[in-house]
């Protein structure tokens, strides 16, 4: 794992000439994509366009056919984690959350919480993290962040499928990773749900770089400052939530798939609550 040479400091993630080639078909093909360190970047596509085949091959599901993937972490050397297995790049600080919810529904909010905390390995560790007072503090930070204070003892399986969400989402803050990957967090969601789930991420984004993939234009354009468009395995379009609609490339490849709908700005609405209870104000505006 010899790769040491540096990329750009404020690029923490660069996705170079990569092509994920499965018995002749190109999921990605020499796919070219960064992320800046602290960006929520959202990326959008039509089915097969290779959203999620992206998050597999950048987290170590699949490996590349060809290409680089180089990771900068944080006051580290730049890695290709082409070279790593999903367990190394996961302690690297990849996170991953995938579309459906995976917690521990016969334990309570807090345990699923706890068993999620990122400390040295080690059964000393384990048993005495949570105990801790700095495992304790961090736990009533996340449980704040998520809107979940009140249900901590309760049974993560009686949760609706948002708090289920809220919930893993809390599991990987509490894993303290440099990069998350989100697929799809509002799927299933009602709209309020959504909207809850939108206020969450930009929280998160004010301490982490976070790689989100959906579809729900709503949803993109309460979140994203930057938009990426991946067609047929390559980078079609990339900027605004706007410049990505009135592109023509991107308008000619949704014919036929779902429409991109576009938004004109509504009047201002009531507040509506965020994850912590606060007043926030309503914004304007498949797999692969």
């Amino acid at each position: 794992m010899g790769f040491q040479s540096k990329i750009v400091p404020e690029e923490i993630l660069q996705v170079k000439e990569v092509t994920v080639d499965f018995s002749g078909f190109k999921a990605l093909n020499e796919l070219n994509f960064s992320i800046e360190r602290g960006e929520l970047r959202v990326v959008i596509g039509p089915n097969g366009a290779g959203k999620t085949t992206l998050l597999d091959a950048v987290t170590g599901k699949v490996k590349p056919t060809a290409g680089r993937i180089v990771f900068q972490p944080n006051e580290r050397p730049a890695c290709d984690l082409a070279h790593y297995q999903e367990a190394e790049i996961a302690r690297l600080g990849i996170g991953r959350k995938f579309q459906t919810p995976n917690v521990f529904k016969s334990l309570t909010v807090l345990d699923n919480l706890r068993l999620s905390l990122k400390y040295p390995r080690g059964v000393l560790h384990t048993l005495m993290a949570p105990f801790l007072q700095d495992g304790k503090d961090l736990l009533a930070e996340i449980l704040d962040t998520i809107g979940l204070g009140p249900k901590a003892y309760r049974e993560a399986g009686i949760l609706s499928h948002g708090e289920k969400q809220w919930l893993e989402l809390g599991m990987l803050l509490a894993q303290d990773p440099e990069l998350l990957l989100i697929d799809e967090p509002v799927a299933g969601m009602t709209p309020r749900e959504s909207e809850r789930t939108g206020d969450l991420l930009l929280a998160m984004a004010r301490k982490h770089t976070l790689l989100v993939i959906d579809h729900d234009m709503t949803f993109v354009r309460q979140i994203a400052s930057k938009v990426t468009v991946l067609h047929e395995g390559r980078l079609l379009s990339q900027g605004t939530v706007r410049e990505v609609q009135d592109n023509p490339k991107v308008m000619e490849v949704y014919l036929g798939h779902h429409k991109i709908e576009k938004k004109t700005p509504a009047a201002p609405t009531p507040a509506a609550a965020s994850p912590k209870g606060h007043a926030i104000q309503k914004p304007i505006g498949h797999h692969a």
